[in-house]
């Protein structure tokens, strides 16, 4: 399975000297990718999620500079917070400055008072959700027009476009039904957090099924599933994921140590390669 690794972006978040050296190090640990998570106006003193939060962009933007071949991953940016232009721009340039690095995963979201905070209309984030993706992967194209109920433009467009033609691969975040129709429609790999290999075999069928639907099978098409697990829980869960067909696991290490972080990924990369 290919290895990625969530940096130190949030519950306590490192200095940029501390986080440049996680990226190197990971990436010398060998680490398909790096990852972030996304939230932006949260409780003080929430712990779930953590109220500690770096902005996701800006610490890929940061990895970015420090690293040359490691994946920038999104593990998920909540697409109705940004305006979908604004959205397609920021990952159309770091694609464009990192030479085709980012992955970018994204999702419909699910913390209402966070909507509320941030002004965004909960109810009916999913077909915003679906436009906002329709949108980006327009302006990725280089097309100068878009007609959509939230996004109309009209000799327009964004220079310059992602390094990788017609932009990042889309990861599709979302555990439900609609998420895994919506990455089944228009994704390159559905992202899951549903470790759990019963539940995750009862949601690979619904994935299969509406992949089948839009007459796709998982063929070219990545099954991503993100977990938080240090070696010991890796150990056990890597080989029932690996049973299942997945492609790609994403870990978040519950603790996060700088001077044996490098160790901790290698230790990572074997279980994942096992």
């Amino acid at each position: 399975m290919r290895l990625g690794i969530h940096l130190p972006q949030f519950r306590e978040p490192v200095p940029g000297d501390v986080l440049s050296r996680a990226a190197r190090d990971a990436e010398a640990a060998g680490a398909d990718d790096l990852w972030v998570s996304d939230h932006v106006i949260l409780p003080p003193g929430s712990t779930s999620p953590p109220s500690a939060f770096h902005d996701p962009l800006t610490v890929l933007t940061w990895a970015a500079a420090t690293t040359t071949r490691v994946g920038l991953g999104t593990s998920v940016l909540v697409v109705p917070y940004r305006h979908p232009v604004l959205l397609a721009k920021s990952l159309a340039s770091l694609d464009a400055l990192s030479g085709g690095r980012v992955v970018a995963g994204l999702a419909s979201g699910w913390m209402a008072a966070e909507f509320d905070a941030l002004g965004v209309p909960f109810a009916g984030r999913g077909p915003r959700t679906d436009e906002a993706i329709a949108c980006c992967r327009a302006l990725w194209r280089g097309d100068t027009a878009f007609h959509g109920r939230h996004v109309r433009f009209e000799g327009m467009g964004i220079e310059p476009l992602p390094a990788r033609p017609g932009g990042p691969p889309l990861w599709i975040g979302g555990n439900s039904d609609a998420g895994i129709r919506r990455a089944a429609h228009v994704g390159d790999a559905w992202h899951t957090t549903v470790s759990d290999a019963e539940a995750l075999r009862e949601r690979l069928g619904a994935l299969d099924a509406a992949l089948a639907a839009e007459g796709r099978t998982r063929e070219g098409f990545t099954v991503s599933v993100r977990v938080r697990a240090d070696t010991e829980r890796m150990a056990r869960v890597a080989p029932r994921l690996r049973d299942l067909g997945v492609d790609h696991v994403l870990v978040d290490p519950p603790e996060f140590h700088a001077g044996s972080f490098g160790d901790l990924v290698a230790r990572l990369r074997e279980l994942a390669d096992a």
